[in-house]
């Protein structure tokens, strides 16, 4: 028989607190817009412009993005209203692997957000730095000061924390759409304001379509990274059966039109050679429009899109952890919960750990690992579908995934597609990341096994308990 989700009368670990089940459709949309539209948007689109320089091409690739994120949130979604439970990518992979397969995923998913959360903060660091030249020079005590203010935000409680990420990502979310509209109203055509540069379909020619449009689509799939999130918090939904699958798929829907948005806006504004050539377009963009001052209020907006990102990662990395720990996988102190419903010592291992990577100076290799993990947490996901589907029929499924097997195993091949891609790009970081989780077996062995913290029967929690 395989092994089942722990129950609170099973479970190795005695709570402290309980979660608070309070969150709705509103919070699910802004933690997934939080997760997913950040700095990627800002700057990915010159990327991928230098890639394909048409405009059409550039459109589908956005496009094929989108929709890759759509059906990937319907497999998660029927996921995490079958195991409304809280730990994301770890709770699927335990219920159908075991306890070392929910072992591995649930770390390599709690570093690929660290690493994320520690090098969004330099980021913030280093746009609070362009907009106030004061603060060149300290840019990580900037990027602490921020991690550690929006830890203790989410330590008051859960509602504080929520409401924090509403607020963000609704402010985000707004001004990406006033920029669009005001590409659209106050600046020409680049079509009728630029010389053609007739260079898109020869750059094409000498790279091979192939290859641009596969280099392009890698960009937009990690910039569409955070379509997720809202799995996180389903033990703490008031009703995620219902509620789950809307916020799911009303968040991913509404960062693709986002996205289908901007860079229709920067297209109109910016001539091609112009947009390839940018490393920060949506910035270039701005001063066409409204002069010098543009790059001022885009730094501003790249600092509320860092907040919304940072703290909906300071909201998920803890509750990885907690929920690892309550099933006997971390040590025990990790399942202690505050009156405001936050996992308090998870989160300050999660704050801990962002400042180290802060401060240990480059990111290069360990955003290449966190890139790597991400696609091999998302295939353990899709992975598990199949697998549970089969193993265990007899489950309360309140969703199902539309289209079913066919559109799992299409994502399931798409994503292995980029794993594969990704380690052909980089053999190097990818070599190490393996090393690492086949080093993760000793210390499962050791840490969880050998010390009996894993109950021999298990039986599933209900969800509906405190």
């Amino acid at each position: 028989m395989p092994e089942s989700t722990p129950g609170s009368a099973h479970s190795p670990a005695r709570l402290k607190g309980h979660l608070l089940r309070i969150l709705g459709v509103g919070f699910g949309i802004a933690v997934i817009v939080g997760e997913t539209i950040g700095s990627g948007i800002l700057r990915t689109p010159g990327e991928i412009a230098a890639h394909l320089e048409n405009s059409r091409l550039i459109i589908a690739v956005w496009a094929v993005g989108g929709v890759y994120a759509f059906f990937c949130t319907l497999a998660v979604t029927e996921l995490g209203t079958m195991l409304p439970q809280v730990g994301g990518w770890y709770v699927y992979s335990r219920r159908a692997f075991g306890g070392y397969g929910g072992f591995v995923v649930g770390c390599c998913d709690w570093i690929m957000q660290s690493i994320a959360i520690a090098y969004l903060a330099v980021a913030f660091g280093e746009f609070a730095a362009e907009l106030q030249p004061a603060l060149h020079g300290h840019v990580k005590l900037v990027a602490v000061a921020c991690s550690c203010l929006l830890m203790l935000l989410n330590w008051v409680g859960l509602r504080t924390g929520s409401r924090t990420q509403e607020i963000t990502s609704l402010a985000k979310a707004l001004a990406l759409i006033a920029f669009v509209v005001a590409c659209f109203m106050v600046a020409p055509s680049a079509a009728r304001t630029s010389a053609s540069v007739p260079m898109g379909m020869l750059t094409l020619q000498k790279r091979g379509l192939l290859l641009a449009v596969v280099l392009a689509l890698q960009a937009v799939v990690v910039t569409y990274d955070g379509w997720y999130a809202a799995i996180y918090f389903a033990e703490e939904d008031e009703n995620p059966a219902r509620n789950l699958p809307r916020s799911s798929i009303g968040g991913v829907l509404a960062c693709a039109v986002i996205f289908l948005l901007v860079n229709a806006a920067l297209l109109h504004v910016l001539p091609m050679h112009r947009l390839a050539a940018s490393q920060m377009p949506v910035s270039d963009a701005a001063r066409t429009i409204i002069g010098g001052r543009g790059r001022d209020v885009i730094l501003i907006v790249s600092l509320v899109a860092a907040i919304s990102t940072i703290n909906a990662s300071l909201m998920i990395s803890p509750r990885i952890l907690f929920g690892m720990a309550r099933d006997g996988l971390m040590p025990r102190w990790m399942t202690s919960i505050n009156k405001g419903g936050t996992p308090t010592a998870p989160l300050l291992l999660c704050t801990a750990t962002v400042v180290a990577l802060v401060f240990s100076g480059s990111f290069e290799t360990l955003v290449a690992i966190a890139s790597f993990l991400f696609v091999a947490v998302y295939l353990s996901g899709f992975t598990a579908l199949f697998v549970l589907r089969v193993r265990e029929p007899e489950l309360s499924r309140p969703f199902k995934m539309w289209g079913y097997p066919w559109t799992n195993a299409g994502v399931l091949l798409a994503s292995a597609t980029f794993l594969v891609l990704s380690v052909v790009a980089d053999p190097k970081d990818a070599f190490f990341t393996l090393v690492m989780i086949a080093l993760s077996y000793p210390v499962y062995f050791f840490a969880v096994v050998k010390n009996k913290r894993l109950p021999q029967r298990m039986t599933a929690i209900n969800p509906m308990d405190p």
